[in-house]
């Protein structure tokens, strides 16, 4: 059995998911602040946030492509959950870093809308 082959596959498919459901998630929760700090501006809000995906995609699915390639020896499935396990866990802290870094700037644009946010008189 090639075990290289059977890493990468799981590899990829794992990490690919996991990157869609958190981008799924960033989207539909982001909204919401997007739509206040442009200040009840839905279009262009719900634009900035696709874009915003766009980008999310585009970095991680990126990632997972450059450090697919093992290159110790695989060759039992003991080593393939290590070199899973591995993987894996730098891209969930990855997932978990670009997160906290969304909510960073998301509340970073939410305040500083709040203070811009004109006055209804």
């Amino acid at each position: 059995m090639n075990y290289f082959i059977l890493t990468y596959a799981v590899y990829l498919l794992v990490s690919i998911a996991l990157t869609i459901w958190v981008a799924k998630v960033l989207f539909n929760n982001g909204r919401i602040f997007l739509i206040d700090i442009f200040h009840g501006n839905t279009p262009l809000a719900d634009a900035v946030n696709r874009l915003l995906v766009v980008g999310f995609y585009l970095i991680n699915i990126g990632y997972v492509s450059l450090v697919l390639r093992e290159y110790g020896l695989i060759a039992s499935t003991q080593v393939v959950l290590e070199v899973l396990s591995r993987k894996l866990g730098c891209i969930i802290l990855i997932l978990g870093g670009m997160h906290f870094i969304n909510l960073i700037v998301f509340f970073k644009l939410r305040n500083k809308a709040q203070l811009t946010k004109p006055v209804n008189l």
